[in-house]
């Protein structure tokens, strides 16, 4: 029995895939409301305002404004709830591994036939973790440099996570305070709290932090 009565994001940064995707996906999920994000703001905008009433993100994780896994990260610390499948033209053992070990409920090469992209999607929303056929988790380095930054991106808040992500596009404070529509003291004390909970001392070194989780930067398990 497939689900119905669905509310689906799909998050890539690509609009013909995302449209391709939502069309060749339709027939199989009758009644389902499509949401569409093409990045990593653009996906955090749609959580905030519909992230309750979700039923799944397909989420590829190299949209405008993620490094890597931390849009991953992300969404299971602040949406446990809600099941995220991962679509990636990276379909070697290590990153599909990694996805899963961030808290992935599936994992869907973007070569993937669109049967098997339902397959894969109704076995998530039954509550089954899925892989491609044939693949093999490896063994993830929980030592690693990036294991430790991705417990403490956890930390962040949506707000925090925001800033953070606008550091990493090189945006001064005034810039950030006027996108988000607050004070420069506000960012300052957002970017001081950032600071703290990634175990830095400035902006530089909380960029360089994040990108420890860029696709790549991932140690080969």
């Amino acid at each position: 029995m497939k689900p119905e009565n669905l509310k689906i994001i799909i998050a890539d940064d690509h609009p013909l895939f995302r449209n391709a995707l939502r069309q060749a996906l339709s027939p199989a999920f009758a009644n389902t409301v499509w949401f569409e994000a093409d990045s990593a703001d653009a996906l955090q905008h749609l959580l905030e305002n519909d992230g309750q009433a979700c039923d799944l993100v397909l989420l590829d994780l190299q949209m405008p404004g993620s490094h890597g896994y931390s849009t991953l990260i992300h969404l299971r610390s602040h949406f446990p709830e809600l099941p995220v499948i991962v679509i990636s033209a990276h379909e070697d053992a290590t990153t599909i591994s990694k996805a899963i070990h961030y808290g992935s409920a599936g994992f869907i090469p973007k070569s993937a036939s669109m049967e098997t992209f339902s397959e894969a999607i109704n076995d998530v929303l039954m509550g089954d973790i899925w892989l491609p056929e044939g693949v093999e988790l490896v063994d993830i380095d929980e030592d690693g440099g990036s294991e430790k930054i991705a417990g403490k991106l956890s930390e962040l808040t949506p707000q925090q996570y925001k800033v953070l992500q606008m550091f990493a596009e090189g945006m001064l404070n005034k810039q950030i305070a006027y996108d988000l529509g607050v004070s420069e003291a506000t960012i300052k004390a957002h970017a001081t709290a950032i600071f703290r909970k990634l175990g830095v001392r400035n902006r530089t070194q909380a960029v360089i932090a994040l990108q420890q989780l860029d696709m790549d930067k991932v140690e080969i398990g």
